[in-house]
């Protein structure tokens, strides 16, 4: 193991919200710590609160009286940077500005000794491109922390593309020292996060300029139905509508605007009229004292068809409805194959039900169509969103909320477009988890645990990726595609070649 030692010095260089945290981080983990920022005072100011964040977590017993009490002797402010010449270590935590990153690092080379390790908290600037006016990039990393960084477990360790792989490793090793998650990651655009979560934002905020749903119902359908912490309009809203904007934005430039991370106008809109989220009080939502949250659209309770007839196997997690229909007492008659083509429920009254393809429920060749959602777990899920084709009835579309009621499910009605809500989301995530795998950004281990810490999924996209089928979510994204011009649900070669041996085992 090659961490650096507990008798190393770290330095953190920015002491905003980020810069404090990777202090204390460091700083509990046994190290002697510096505070140094440009602005006068900040650094004495930033060394009072970390004592006082020491005395709330041993009033907690999260530490001991003992341990406070060591820790902040090992703290101390620098007034100069100079005063960093003995680190072992330099965290940076300024703005993401990559001018003014560069000079920093350029001025800190002069200073730390040679075997010093020079590490960037950027989340969406190259390190390659900070570390480029050095004169030993191979020393440079970037130690992406996730906010807030003594509560949240994953660390990006991300190699620049002059990076040496004992820098990498040493940095690997020092975060995972400090009771950390560490996974490697190369110097791609958002890194792995910030890169395959994009579509969980884009594919929402494209679901609302649709106008498929209004926002509430949206977050409801993918917390509820897909097993997500938050929806992305709420998470937005704590993020920073500016926040996660640049960060889209960036990614979106970076990629040389690649259709699949384009930005959303909606968002672009919000962020102009200065409502950027909870600190500024208003969002998507009101955060005003006394604001109510507006309600998902809930559709009324219908009763239970007696009787469904289900024709071949419905395809992924959806092979579940069948037990779960049989458990709520509702009887399966008329059973019969389908040869290839994905299992259909066939309602009372005729209509066909079924889960979406990518394609809107009125261009089903099922005549009298109602989809439903993908869901990642249909026992656990308690929302499911419906959509209905033009020709199907208000009767049809109440047969099949009744159904997915008497499975004890919640049941939105949105508008018939492409993909609906989960099913386009996860797809597109899945699809740029494939793609970071082939181009080697991180391994799929990492790119799984980096989604399941740093974002909360319910699981990981290449774990879904098993689950559902390369082949479907190629056909979804395919079927996608052929609805919406741009390229933007075009499936990646790599998904394409998953497909196609998943069809050869077969």
């Amino acid at each position: 193991m090659t961490a650096i030692e507990t008798s190393g010095t770290v330095a953190v260089v920015g002491t905003g919200t980020m810069g404090q945290g990777i202090a204390q981080v460091a700083l509990v983990a046994g190290h002697r710590v510096r505070l140094y920022d440009a602005a006068p005072g900040r650094a004495g100011e930033a060394a009072a609160a970390l004592v006082r964040r020491l005395d709330r977590l041993a009033e907690k017993g999260r530490i001991t009286a003992q341990e406070r009490d060591a820790a902040r002797d090992r703290l101390s402010p620098a007034a100069d940077l100079a005063d960093l010449a003995d680190a072992a270590l330099v965290v940076e935590a300024i703005l993401e500005e990559l001018p003014a990153k560069q000079q920093l690092f350029t001025a800190l080379e002069e200073i730390v000794p040679a075997d010093c390790l020079l590490a960037t908290n950027t989340s969406s600037l190259s390190v390659t491109a900070v570390a480029g006016p050095l004169r030993h990039p191979g020393r440079f990393v970037g130690l992406h922390f996730f906010n807030p960084a003594p509560l949240l477990p994953l660390v990006e360790v991300i190699s620049g593309f002059a990076t040496d792989e004992a820098a990498a490793t040493t940095a690997y090793d020092t975060a995972a020292a400090w009771g950390k998650t560490p996974v490697r990651c190369a110097d791609t655009p958002g890194f792995i996060v910030n890169r395959i979560a994009r579509p969980f934002y884009a594919e929402a905020l494209r679901a609302y300029e649709e106008r498929a749903a209004d926002p509430a119902t949206i977050d409801a359908v993918l917390r509820e139905g897909a097993g997500f912490k938050m929806g992305p309009f709420e998470l937005t809203d704590l993020i920073g509508q500016d926040v996660n904007e640049a960060v889209t934005h960036s990614v979106w430039t970076s990629f040389f605007q690649d259709p699949k991370f384009t930005p959303s106008l909606a968002q672009r809109r919000l962020v102009e009229s200065g409502l950027h989220g909870r600190k500024a009080g208003r969002g998507w939502f009101d955060y005003a004292e006394g604001a109510e949250r507006p309600a998902p659209q809930t559709a009324a309770a219908s009763p239970a068809p007696e009787s469904i007839g289900l024709h071949g196997e419905l395809p992924g997690p959806a092979a579940v409805l069948r037990e779960l229909i049989e458990e709520a007492g509702i009887k399966i008659t008329g059973e019969r194959a389908t040869g290839d083509r994905a299992g259909v429920i066939r309602l009372p009254g005729g209509a066909a039900l079924a889960l979406t393809g990518g394609a809107p429920a009125t261009s089903a060749a099922h005549g009298r169509c109602v989809r439903f959602d993908l869901s990642l777990d249909y026992r656990a899920a308690t929302r499911i969103a419906l959509t209905a084709s033009e020709t199907a009835s208000a009767a049809d579309l109440a047969e099949a909320a009744g159904l997915f009621q008497a499975l004890g499910k919640q049941v939105s009605v949105i508008r018939d477009v492409p993909g609906m809500i989960v099913a386009r989301t996860v797809a597109m995530i899945v699809d740029f988890a494939v793609d970071a795998v082939a181009r080697e950004v991180a391994s799929p281990e990492d790119i799984d645990t980096a989604m399941r810490l740093g974002v909360n999924y319910p699981g990981g996209p290449l774990e879904w990726a098993e689950r559902l089928g390369a082949r479907w979510v190629r056909d979804l994204l395919d079927s996608l595609d052929h609805q919406t011009a741009g390229g933007r649900y075009a499936p990646s070669w790599a998904l394409r070649r998953r497909a196609e041996v998943q069809g050869q085992v077969l």
